[in-house]
C-alpha cells in the first residue's frame, strides 16, 4: 500500500512504537523513515494529538494499528491527515468469528467485575477482546513481571503483549520520550479468555489474580 501510494526515499511515515516492528519495517522497505508517535492510554492505539505533533514537512502518511480488538480513532486521524495532506492507512487484526466475540465479551465483562488490584480495560464500546489486557501498576518496582510469574506459578497462563517498544529496539532506536507507550510496555499483561476456557478455569484465573493483591498498589 505504501509503495502504491508513492511513498519512498526522503518521506516520513508516522507509526506506533507500541507493538511489533513489522509496520516500521514495512516503512523502511520503501526507503522512507518511520517516525514514532505516542499512544492513547485506553485504546493502546495512536493518539491523534501525538501524531499531529510528530508531523513535519516530510511526513506523507500515518499508519494506525488497531490493538487487542479495539479500534484506533480513525475519524480524528483522518482529520489530522486532511489538515496536513497525509495518507491515513490502517492495519487491523484478524477477526474472530462473531460467536467467539460474544463469548469473549461475556468473559471480559465477568473479569472486569471480579478482578481486584489490576486496572481492567476501560471504555470497552466496540471492543472485541482479541486479548484481555490489564495493567499492573509499577509502584517503583517491576510488579507486572512479578505478578505474571506468580500467576503462572498458580497454573494460569498469561503473557506480556509488548515487551520492548519499537523505538527501543536496536534497528529503530530513537532518543525520544513516548511516556504512554513506555508505561504501557511496563504495565500491560494479557490474561486468557479464549473460547476453550471452562467456567472453572475462569474462576481459577480470578482467584489466582486476586490472591496476589498484596503485590500491587491500588489501581487508581
Amino acid at each position: 500500500m505504501l509503495k502504491a501510494a508513492g511513498v519512498g526515499v526522503g518521506d516520513e511515515v508516522v507509526v506506533p512504537a507500541f507493538g511489533n516492528p513489522e509496520v516500521a519495517q514495512a516503512v523502511s522497505l520503501t526507503g522512507a523513515v518511520p517516525v514514532f508517535a505516542d499512544i492513547d492510554p485506553l485504546s493502546y492505539c495512536l493518539d491523534a494529538a501525538a501524531v499531529e505533533a510528530a508531523v513535519t514537512t516530510r511526513t506523507v502518511a500515518v499508519i494506525a494499528v488497531h490493538r487487542f480488538g479495539r479500534s484506533a480513532d480513525i475519524a480524528t486521524l483522518h482529520q489530522v491527515g486532511q489538515r496536513h495532506g497525509l495518507l491515513v492507512l490502517e492495519q487491523g487484526e484478524s477477526e474472530a468469528p462473531y460467536s467467539e466475540v460474544g463469548v469473549r465479551r461475556e468473559r471480559a465483562a465477568y473479569l472486569s467485575t471480579k478482578l481486584k488490584g489490576v486496572r481492567t480495560p476501560a471504555g470497552c464500546d466496540g471492543h472485541t477482546f482479541q486479548q484481555y489486557v490489564v495493567r499492573v501498576p509499577g509502584n517503583g518496582r517491576p510488579d507486572r513481571d512479578a505478578f505474571a510469574r506468580a500467576v503462572k506459578a498458580k497454573g494460569v497462563e498469561c503473557s506480556v503483549p509488548v515487551k520492548t517498544p519499537v523505538h527501543r529496539m536496536p534497528e529503530f532506536r530513537r532518543d525520544i520520550c513516548l511516556p504512554e507507550t513506555e508505561r504501557a510496555a511496563d504495565e500491560t499483561l494479557a490474561l486468557p479468555i479464549g473460547g476453550d476456557m471452562s467456567r472453572r478455569e475462569l474462576h481459577r484465573l480470578v482467584s489466582a489474580c486476586n490472591a496476589l493483591g498484596g503485590l500491587l498498589q491500588p489501581a487508581f
